[in-house]
């Protein structure tokens, strides 16, 4: 008898696997932008939140696959705040990974726009913690910080992020062969400590790929340290029409060719702060 691995036995169903749980130390980072930048950022249904804020998050993730099988990687988040109906969350903007295998999944199951990057290990001198994210070799975020008191360890909660599921149209035209779906990721924290991180400092530069700098820093609002436990799954929200996103697919596909938005800003001329 011959084994083929590339069909799956039709009489053998694999047990599902609607969560993923994982253990996570994290930097997570909330700042400022220009409001018009913020909205600008946003494809309907999604509205903009009253706070201009940005999310960063660079976790060291033990992903816990099954009982005996754990796959260690190093992932960021950069999320914009917004809302959807009632629920509050973050659109996720980019998400650099470290590995294939998560990359993959994430985006064709959840429709994350993972990307593979260098995601390096958190850098810690005492209380002094530093991380950066790399991509075609061009740092293009670092976090910087000195880890002070630890704060009140919360109760659980449960964080949203969306995203969405989307094929490109195969003859290239601008489009989608098929529905364009909204998902939302649902990340439940079980945190064992957090502590403030004092004189936070985000760094962007400039990446024809990675372009997080177009959505300057105007201020630093918080920056902890976490530790504890994730779980993640995700669920679809909603068909949307493919003209919401058609003007913001090209992101996760690194297409430097297409015409970037002009925006009247509040705050004329701001740029790069690395």
């Amino acid at each position: 008898m011959a084994t083929l691995r590339y069909v799956r036995d039709p009489g053998r169903t694999p047990e599902a696997r609607p969560g993923l749980n994982c253990t996570v130390t994290s930097l997570r980072c909330v700042y400022a932008t220009d409001p018009a930048i913020h909205a600008a950022l946003l494809p309907a249904p999604l509205e903009p939140s009253a706070e201009p804020h940005i999310f960063i998050q660079h976790a060291n993730v033990a992903m816990h696959v099954s009982d005996t099988d754990t796959v260690e990687i190093g992932a960021a988040t950069v999320g914009v705040k917004c809302r959807y109906r009632d629920t509050e969350g973050h659109y996720v903007l980019a998400m650099p990974m470290h590995g294939e295998f998560v990359v993959i999944s994430g985006r064709e199951r959840f429709g994350e726009p993972k990307k593979i990057a260098e995601v390096a290990d958190m850098e810690r001198d005492g209380n002094a913690i530093r991380t950066r994210i790399a991509r075609h070799g061009i740092t293009f975020l670092e976090m910087a910080g000195e880890v002070g008191a630890a704060e009140p360890t919360p109760e659980p909660f449960t964080e949203y992020f969306f995203c969405h599921k989307a094929l490109p149209r195969i003859d290239g035209e601008p489009g989608f062969d098929g529905p364009v779906f909204l998902t939302r990721l649902n990340w439940e924290r079980n945190y064992e400590s957090v502590y403030t991180v004092n004189n936070p400092e985000v760094i962007l530069r400039d990446s024809p790929f990675d372009p997080l700098v177009d959505v300057p820093v105007e201020q630093v609002i918080r920056m902890q340290l976490a530790q504890g436990a994730t779980r993640t799954s995700g669920q679809i929200l909603a068909e949307i029409p493919g003209e919401n996103l058609v003007n913001f697919i090209h992101q996760r596909f690194d297409d430097t060719n297409v015409p970037a938005l002009d925006i009247a800003t509040a705050t004329p001329g701001i740029a790069a702060n690395g």
